[in-house]
């Protein structure tokens, strides 16, 4: 079974994907934010994936950006749309630390790499901290 997580952005998402058994996240790929939901959807059916992870923008200090309300609204629309799980996991700086730990990873781009930061953050996190969308 596999867990995928989104960078979702106003033009791009990006992926990335974890064994559930093995949890090492790795970058997938980056899609129009207008093809996504579809894209998804083909990848639950013929992956197996049991859940989705979203990156839930904030500011520095927690509190929620005008980013956050247009990522919340994606997520409703999504989750009306795909028939597994959706958990939140805060994305802060996950954009700063993939650029920074990635610097060299010409092939991937910056949203799929952002989702890895994403999907690791979630898999160390404790099951009872998860929140469902």
């Amino acid at each position: 079974m596999e867990i995928l997580a989104l960078d979702v952005g106003s033009r791009r998402v990006g992926i990335a994907r974890a064994d559930s058994l093995a949890r090492l996240p790795e970058p997938l790929k980056t899609v129009k934010t207008k093809e996504a939901i579809p894209q998804l959807q083909a990848m639950i059916k013929e992956n197996n994936v049991e859940a989705i992870v979203i990156g839930l923008p904030r500011n520095l200090s927690g509190e929620d950006t005008p980013q956050t309300g247009w990522v919340r609204n994606w997520a409703s629309r999504a989750k009306a749309q795909l028939d597994i799980p959706l958990y939140w996991q805060d994305e802060a700086l996950s954009t700063k630390v993939a650029e920074t730990r990635h610097r060299d990873s010409k092939d991937q781009h910056v949203d799929a790499l952002a989702a890895v930061v994403i999907l690791q953050d979630f898999l160390v996190a404790a099951k009872e901290a998860r929140v469902l969308v």
